[in-house]
Order: structure tokens, then C-alpha cells, then sequence
């Protein structure tokens, strides 16, 4: 972090210098303008005590990045995306002789920051239980015919430790029952870091509700790696207490390992390993270990936390993985879902980070997610219950 702090600071004052022509444009008082490079002024103070001046993996550098991670995105965002229509104009004047900047683009682009201002506002204040379901059918040629219409509720990176509002996470759960699935997938990232984080939501937790059970696996998060412990004795006691709260609110944790699902006198393979991830993050899972003893013949879903898993280890597999659901990437809890466009910044570090993807025949759905951490808030990328329906593709002759 330390090292990208320069290049954050030439971005957020070269953005805000620019966007300060159409302030300057429009308004023409010396207080404003005081408290305009007053708030940057703020935010770059509190920048720098987060990286120099604060403990790492504290309590207070947590809540100082909390609010940062707000407040930067409540006034960088609106005027970042609203600079297009001074570039436009830019150029425009580039061939016209630099006359001075017209009232109606100034308008323009203060009037989008304006409307993108509150967007960003509703993401930081309600966003965090905006909860979406969304609804994927995916198709398979050797699905098992008694499962035909099989459905999946899945959730992943719950992030307990961020939850503030009982109110508005028993909404989302009361939205995952509601699917009425076979079975309840949880993909990882129960915790933030510690399995106390837990202990308020057991009993919310523990309602979910799946006729064929409810089936778990660690994410990177879960194993405790991302806080100073004591002794190592104590994060080890730790991820023992997190493998028994996920039994103590129902859910089947699977580690390096493979269970049958019986329906109608057929069955399909669950597999769930341990995180495996790319990027720095540890790679503890083990499908080879998983997978030992399924027949190859066997219809097979995989839950990996993080989606890097399934192009690094999963589509190389000598195993043919029908279906792999993962988590991880929060789809950056920051981005745009309209009309079928998808964008997030996410995207530039994850090739797989939100939704359904095809390779040789192998489909990976990747979840938003449950929960959120770090900003206290999501922006365009709501927080998801996934309803996944398998079907018996026809085969034609």
C-alpha cells in the first residue's frame, strides 16, 4: 500500500484538479472553494495515518479504512465518471482555439456527479443488504434423470465479522430459504478473522433450511492468516472453533473431500476443498485428495472459494468437474450491472469474477456474495443468493 500511495495521490488530485474547472465555472465563492480541497486535504491526512501511523491488522486501522474507503469513493467516483464530458469539450476546443469552457457542459458534469453522489451514498448506506437472487439454469447432457430440476441456493463470503444490522441480514437469509432449494452450497469466508465474529449469528443461521442438507468449505479468510495471534497454538484453536460453529448452525464442511447425493435411486458427486487461490493467497486445497475414490463417470460439483482454483487446478483435472461454485471476489462490492453490460475493476485481477462461465465443457459460477468487507457498503454489485437449476440436456441423434 505504501508504495502505490504516491500514484493515489497524483490520480485523486489530478482528477479533482480537473473536475475543479467545472466547479470553478459555475461557482464563484472563495468558502466553497476552501471546503472543496479541505475535503481532499482530510482524506489524504487519514490516508497517511492508516499506512504510517496505525497499528496494522488493528482494530482502529480497520475503522479508519472503513470510513476511508467511503468517503473516497462518495467524492472520487461521481467525478471521476462524470470527466467525459470535459474531455469532450477538451477537444472540442482544442480545434476551436481554447475558447473558455461553456456554462451548459460545466452544468452537465456537476449534474452527473450529482446524481452519481447519491448512488454512491444509497450503495455505503443501504447497499450492504441490497439483496438480488439471481436465477441461472445451466444444462448438462449426462445430468443423472432423477436430477432434472435439481435445484442449488447458493451464498458465499458471509464476512460475519462486518455485520452490524440483525434486521437486515435476517433479510437476506430470510431470502435464501425462500429459494426453497435442494440444498444450501456455502462457498467460504464465514468470518473476517476469528470465529467469535460468529457467535451473535449462530442462532440466524442455524434457520436455513435444505431438504438434502446444507454443505460447506473454508475460504481464505476462515484459517485466520490475516491477524497477529498470540501463539500459534491459539490460531489453531481458533479454526477448530470455526469448524465447529459451521457444524453448530448445520452446515457439512467439507475439507479435501466428496459426498454422494442420493435422488431417486441415482446420485451426484459434492466435492468441496479446502481455499486454493492464486495472487499470494495460501493454496491449502487438495482436489486430487478430493476427488480420490469418485468414479469417473460420476456427475460432479465442486465448491472452491476462490475462482482462480478453476482455471490453475479444476479444467486440468483428469476428472471431468460438471459444475464449480466459488466466491472471493465480492465482485469488488464496486460496479455496473445494466441491460447485460458488466464491469467491475475486479475484472482486471480475476478473469472469472461474477456469473456463469464455459470451458471444455466445464461451467464455474462465480457468486457476488453474501456479505461485504472493508467498505461497509456495495455500489451497483449487490449482494447475491444465487438459485442454480440443473437440467437434463436432450441429446440428439
Amino acid at each position: 500500500m505504501a508504495k502505490r500511495f504516491p500514484l493515489i495521490i497524483l490520480l485523486w488530485l489530478g482528477t479533482d484538479f480537473y473536475f475543479y474547472q467545472a466547479v470553478q465555472k459555475l461557482i464563484n465563492s472563495d468558502a466553497l472553494v476552501w471546503c472543496y480541497w479541505l475535503i481532499d486535504l482530510l482524506l489524504i491526512s487519514g490516508i497517511v495515518t492508516v499506512i504510517f501511523f496505525v497499528r496494522r491488522g488493528s482494530r482502529s486501522q480497520q475503522t479508519l479504512i472503513t470510513w476511508l474507503m467511503g468517503m473516497m469513493l462518495l467524492t472520487f467516483v461521481p467525478r471521476l465518471f462524470s470527466l467525459p464530458f470535459l474531455l469532450i469539450e477538451d477537444i472540442t476546443r482544442l480545434f476551436r482555439g481554447f475558447p473558455s469552457r461553456t456554462f451548459w457542459v460545466s452544468e452537465l458534469t456537476l449534474g452527473t456527479a450529482a446524481v452519481l453522489f447519491f448512488f454512491v451514498l444509497f450503495g455505503i448506506t443501504r447497499g450492504r443488504h441490497f439483496y438480488r437472487v439471481r436465477r441461472q439454469t445451466i444444462y448438462f447432457p449426462d445430468l443423472p434423470e432423477a436430477f432434472d430440476g435439481f435445484t442449488i441456493t447458493q451464498i458465499t463470503d458471509v464476512h460475519s465479522g462486518s455485520f452490524t444490522n440483525p434486521a437486515g441480514v435476517r433479510k437476506g437469509l430470510d431470502l435464501v430459504n425462500a429459494q426453497r432449494g435442494d440444498v444450501i452450497l456455502f462457498t467460504g469466508d464465514l468470518v473476517n478473522n476469528q470465529a467469535s465474529e460468529m457467535d451473535r449469528w449462530i442462532s440466524d443461521f442455524s434457520r436455513l433450511k435444505a431438504p438434502m442438507g446444507k454443505f460447506s468449505v473454508l475460504g481464505n479468510h476462515d484459517y485466520g492468516d490475516y491477524i497477529q495471534w498470540e501463539t500459534p497454538e491459539a490460531k489453531r484453536a481458533n479454526l477448530d472453533r470455526l469448524k465447529q460453529v459451521h457444524a453448530e448452525i448445520g452446515f457439512r464442511l467439507l475439507m479435501d473431500e466428496a459426498i454422494t447425493l442420493q435422488k431417486g435411486g441415482q446420485s451426484i458427486t459434492l466435492l468441496g476443498v479446502e481455499n486454493w487461490g492464486k495472487g499470494g493467497f495460501h493454496q491449502y486445497g487438495d482436489l486430487k485428495k478430493a476427488a480420490a475414490g469418485v468414479p469417473d463417470d460420476a456427475f460432479k460439483i465442486l465448491m472452491s472459494h476462490d475462482p482462480s482454483h478453476w482455471e490453475g487446478v479444476t479444467l486440468d483435472h483428469h476428472q471431468h468437474i460438471h459444475l464449480t461454485l466459488s466466491g472471493h471476489t465480492h465482485g469488488m462490492q464496486f460496479g455496473i450491472e445494466l441491460f447485460g453490460f458488466k464491469w467491475s475493476p475486479i475484472k482486471y485481477m480475476y478473469k472469472q469474477w461474477a456469473g456463469l462461465y464455459r470451458l471444455k465443457g466445464r461451467f464455474l459460477y462465480v457468486n457476488r456474495g453474501f456479505g461485504f468487507l472493508g467498505l461497509k457498503g456495495r455500489i451497483g454489485m449487490w449482494p447475491e443468493v444465487a438459485s442454480i437449476t440443473l437440467k437434463a440436456q436432450i441429446r440428439r441423434n
